[in-house]
């Protein structure tokens, strides 16, 4: 027997993670369906994201930290391209989320749908003088309460300090407690299919069908739109950049960051997922380092899209006519309060009443429209995330084979 056992436990831990993650979907289902309500199961899905997001802002830390006191020239190119990358996509989405709902307008049904009771953000000018506020925040309170602009913000000061004070051992032990906290990620990720199993028996339990037929149009479009950016957009902003065929690479991003993100349905828990994967591609870590936790606050192509959609079904539903002109306003109100509420639970929802108010809908109506998008929002949340990180990863990788081919060095996907 102990044989036996031993043959299958070496069997599961040689197989492909992939795998071993699609037979935790698998079991996670059947048991939903034919075993609800076992708290045992549930819980494996919240230990695995409570680890991930434990960690994540830790790993950002060290890893920013000691990446900017060991850089070496040549990084700053790349970082300009990522961080052009993450904006234009985010623009694009949300363009492209406009004109679907100008093609295929929605209306809600408003009048039956319980109020939330979330403050929301006024006025774009609000979002940012919060987003200030919390850069400046104390980097130990930035870590344990994973704001990650202000964990970014102080290690790479911190870093800069040690690359011009610090001695080379010093350096050393950084890049060591950088890759102890690495070696404790990957074995998190290791535990993915039980954290993966747990997830998606708590999703398939709750969720009846009532969103598909209820609200099935309104997801429908969103997920639409979301799958456009990411096997269209996105593929065709990489393609020009890169001029070669982008879909091996999108395809790789897809299977290593999406699946995991779409069932965590937290960006910042899927920062280590798309480390490992920038480091299974090759890439610099230096750079990667620090781009993925830059593109899990400013690449929110997801976030524009749910604050674009859900603010035209609104207009469309109170009979509000919208221009061109005012359509374009939203898609640039969509892009930066995306980036603005990067890390916020639900944050592309409560921007919802701010671009409502762009058409003068009262915020009473607005936070009808926000009831609507929880509701929806395990369908929603899950295909958003994965866009948003997917792309993270997408992006870096293009930013870095960019560089590489520049050089004149050969790059393969």
């Amino acid at each position: 027997m102990s044989s036996v056992l031993s043959v299958i436990v070496n069997a599961w831990c040689s197989a492909h993670l992939m795998l071993r993650i699609s037979c935790g979907i698998i079991i996670g289902s059947i048991l939903a369906i034919l075993c609800p309500g076992i708290s045992g199961v549930s819980i494996l899905g919240t230990l695995f994201v409570g680890a991930l997001k434990a960690i994540a802002p830790v790993l950002v830390a060290v890893l920013v930290t000691a990446s900017v006191a060991k850089a070496r020239e040549g990084l700053g190119e790349r970082f300009r391209t990522v961080i052009i990358l993450y904006m234009a996509s985010t623009l694009i989405a949300s363009i492209v989320a406009v004109f679907a709902s100008m093609i295929f307008p929605l209306q809600l049904t408003l009048t039956d749908v319980e109020e939330v009771g979330n403050a929301a953000p006024g006025e774009l000018a609000e979002v940012f003088n919060n987003l200030a506020r919390d850069l400046m925040s104390n980097p130990i309170t930035a870590i344990s309460s994973a704001s990650y602009l202000s964990v970014l913000f102080w290690a790479i000061i911190i870093g800069m300090a040690l690359k011009k004070a610090a001695s080379p051992q010093t350096v050393d032990m950084i890049q060591e407690l950088a890759k102890a906290v690495s070696l404790v990620v990957g074995w998190i990720i290791q535990c993915a299919p039980f954290g993966i199993l747990g997830l998606v028996y708590t999703s398939v339990g709750e969720s009846g069908l009532e969103i598909f037929t209820t609200y099935g149009k309104l997801v429908l479009l969103l997920v639409g739109c979301m799958l456009t950016v990411s096997l269209l957009v996105n593929p065709l902003i990489a393609g020009i950049l890169l001029k070669r065929n982008p879909y091996p690479l999108v395809w790789k991003c897809l299977k290593g960051s999406a699946v995991s993100a779409f069932f965590t349905r937290s960006s910042a828990a899927n920062i280590p997922v798309n480390m490992a994967l920038c480091k299974r591609m090759g890439l610099d870590e230096d750079f990667y380092s620090v781009s993925i936790p830059l593109g899990c606050t400013i690449n929110m192509d997801g976030a524009a899209i749910t604050i674009a959609v859900m603010t035209l079904a609104t207009c469309h539903t109170m009979g509000v006519d919208v221009s061109l002109g005012s359509a374009l306003i939203l898609c640039v109100m969509a892009t930066l309060g995306a980036c603005g509420a990067s890390g916020v639970a639900e944050g592309s929802l409560l921007l919802i009443p701010m671009a409502c108010a762009l058409f003068g809908i009262s915020n009473d109506v607005a936070m009808q429209v926000v009831a609507v998008g929880f509701i929806i929002g395990v369908i929603q949340d899950s295909v958003e995330t994965a866009l948003n990180s997917s792309g993270d990863a997408m992006f870096t990788a293009t930013a870095d084979f960019y560089n590489r081919l520049k050089r004149g060095e050969k790059v393969k996907f």
